[in-house]
């Protein structure tokens, strides 16, 4: 058996709390991963087949990590739970029943660069200049119609403007023919394929929704219409499904998650048990107390106070900038001042909102003398536009500059080869 006394009150609740729905509320830095990982396993050790356990996630790090972390508390089995992104499950699913809906199991899924190919073809057959239908524009409408919907050309002519909708719509119908047509799906279709193989076959359906008696979701607060619908047919038969999340974190409303997902669960799972993981375990209550604070502002929310026993820590302060420049200077000087303290510079990490904010704090860092790494991202006079636009200037001061020249002239493309 595995141990459960390393576990705070909430946490063995939520992990011995086994038949019916359950919603467990986890604050940030609570140890909700710990609680899902060992839910899982005792499940494993009190007898339930690996295989009639499912674990979602949204990321594939975040799959492999609770993997790992159910093999060191059960061993094997937790080998076998079927464990994975909603896009991988659904996937795993199309390749053995997809053959029902007219594809073969050896489809393929298009990626950016495949997908934008396609909506050149259909951008040329149907007569629409790139300049007036963006291809980044279509994928973006296409993606959100299939997130919300099973009739996706149906729902861009409800929810898209009257001159535009018409041609959208039959865009996208060209679309789908188009994939259909080379075997092929899209990112977004293996959601939706798979719905739609689960409401054309209440057989399929049935067999994973009897087969999988415990259901666990993570992040549900980021869940989409398809991914919720998906969710709630699976949990169907045995109405055993644990989601974990925290309505005040979720921040993916742009493509397509609904925060009334969790809010409005124990409505959707009439006898719902709710589990709040409250107690913080990474930050000091300073911190908390300032993020309790901000949080507590807002609206349709589920109440929660996150809070600790690690003590009170060093204050919060706040600099009120005159510019980006600035800012960043401010950032710098605190680096140097620290650095003088006799911390290390790889103590400290800058946070910014968007990419191209990067640039002034690069600019400033270089010209303190601070080393620095860019993570996620390439720093910003690394980036393919911004090399474009410097091989321009470059060459306008040095016009025997071949190396800008040859940059220059091949963007925008003008058909200039080699020779």
């Amino acid at each position: 058996m595995i141990d459960l006394d390393v576990l705070n009150p909430q946490q063995k609740t939520a992990v011995t709390t086994t038949e019916g729905p359950l919603l467990v509320l986890a604050g940030a830095g609570s140890g909700k991963t710990r609680a899902v990982t060992y839910r899982i396993a005792n499940l494993l050790y009190s007898g339930v087949s690996p295989y009639e356990i499912l674990a979602l996630t949204f990321t594939n790090k975040a799959s492999k990590e609770m993997r790992e972390r159910i093999i060191d508390l059960a061993g094997a089995d937790g080998e076998r739970v079927w464990m994975s992104t909603f896009h991988s499950f659904c996937s795993r699913i199309l390749r053995i029943d997809i053959e029902r809906m007219g594809y073969t199991r050896n489809f393929v899924i298009y990626d950016d660069t495949d997908q934008m190919a396609v909506i050149s073809d259909i951008q040329e057959k149907l007569n629409m200049r790139d300049e007036e239908w963006p291809k980044k524009m279509l994928r973006s409408v296409f993606s959100d119609a299939k997130n919300k919907s099973f009739a996706p050309s149906d729902y861009i002519l409800q929810n898209s403007d009257s001159f535009r909708a018409p041609k959208l719509s039959e865009a996208m119908t060209l679309y789908n023919k188009t994939l259909a047509a080379n075997n092929a799906l899209d990112f977004d279709d293996l959601l939706l394929k798979t719905l739609e193989l689960f409401r054309t076959f209440p057989e399929v359906l049935n067999k994973y929704a009897t087969r999988f008696r415990y259901i666990h979701v993570d992040e549900y607060q980021d869940t989409n219409l398809a991914q919720y619908t998906l969710v709630k047919m699976l949990s169907s038969v045995h109405n055993n499904i644990c989601v974990v999340g925290d309505d005040d974190q979720s921040i993916y409303g742009w493509r397509g998650a609904d925060i009334r997902n969790i809010l409005d669960f124990e409505r959707d799972f009439p006898g719902c048990t709710v589990i709040r993981l409250e107690q913080n375990y990474r930050s000091t209550s300073n911190i908390l107390d300032a993020a309790n604070a901000v949080i507590a502002q807002n609206t349709g929310r589920k109440q929660k106070k996150l809070w600790t026993d690690r003590g009170k820590g060093a204050p919060l302060s706040r600099y009120t900038a005159w510019s980006e420049r600035d800012e960043a200077d401010f950032v710098c000087r605190t680096i140097q001042q620290g650095v003088r303290e006799g911390r290390p510079r790889g103590d400290y990490a800058v946070l910014y909102r968007v990419n191209a904010q990067s640039r002034v704090l690069e600019e400033a860092l270089t010209g303190y003398g601070i080393p620095y790494s860019v993570i996620g991202s390439l720093k910003f006079y690394d980036r393919a536009e911004i090399k474009d636009v410097l091989a321009y200037l470059r060459l306008l001061v040095n016009p025997r500059d071949d190396v800008s020249f040859r940059r220059a002239i091949g963007v925008p493309k003008r058909g200039v080869g080699d020779v």
